[in-house]
């Protein structure tokens, strides 16, 4: 358990890592790209990040469900250790007023809305760690970070992320939790699609 949970724990860090600088940068792209950071060392160092590892449950027996559960745990962990720290710092009173927005606007969404956006933050998160997986050329880092730029900009729901972001603002409630659970299954269901259809339908090369 210790192998799988330590990494989940570092992967939480790094998302956290990523969620700051997100939030200290007050131009949207440039943000979206610098959050890129948090998942390229994950992948880099082999970190166990939930909405990475999810894709890859086809893959897998069933026990790995109980697996993705001790990762979804740990990326918990990790996230709010970073938002814990961070209100030791002075760079608490820059971000938390813009996360708590973003906190705001998560909440105030409805759960039909954030299934769907974290269904769509679910695809990206697959096509980026295949991509990292996959591709041999030294560009490979870069089909990650667009994949992760789309989800930023277009205010798709990363339950880690959110986890960094409820933590950061204290405001870790049932209908909080509830949302989590909502954006865990449709990370999921994002992250499964692509290998899904691939298995059900032939794909020709192009």
């Amino acid at each position: 358990m210790r192998k799988t949970l330590f990494p989940a724990i570092l992967a939480g860090l790094c998302i956290g890592l990523g969620g700051t600088v997100c939030l200290s940068v007050d131009n949207s792209v440039v943000g979206a790209l610098l959050f890129s950071i948090g998942l390229l060392t994950i992948l880099a160092f082999g970190f166990n990040l939930f909405t990475g590892k999810v894709g890859y449950a086809l893959d897998n027996p069933p026990s790995y469900i109980g697996t993705l559960a001790i990762i979804w745990l740990g990326n918990l962990i990790g996230t709010s250790l970073m938002a814990l720290l961070l209100r030791f710092t002075r760079v608490y009173g820059t971000i938390a007023p813009k996360a708590q927005s973003m906190v705001d606007s998560k909440l105030g969404d409805t759960p039909v809305s954030i299934l769907l956006l974290a269904i769509g933050c679910g695809m990206c998160m697959y096509i980026a760690v295949q991509a990292y997986k996959t591709q041999t050329s030294t560009l490979k880092c870069v089909f990650v970070i667009f994949p992760v730029m789309v989800f930023i900009l277009c205010k798709f729901e990363h339950v880690i992320a959110n986890m960094f972001y409820f933590a950061l603002c204290g405001s870790f409630t049932l209908k909080t939790l509830g949302y989590l659970l909502i954006m865990t299954i449709g990370n999921s269901i994002g992250g499964l699609l692509i290998p899904a259809v691939s298995r059900l339908v032939p794909r020709d090369n192009v």
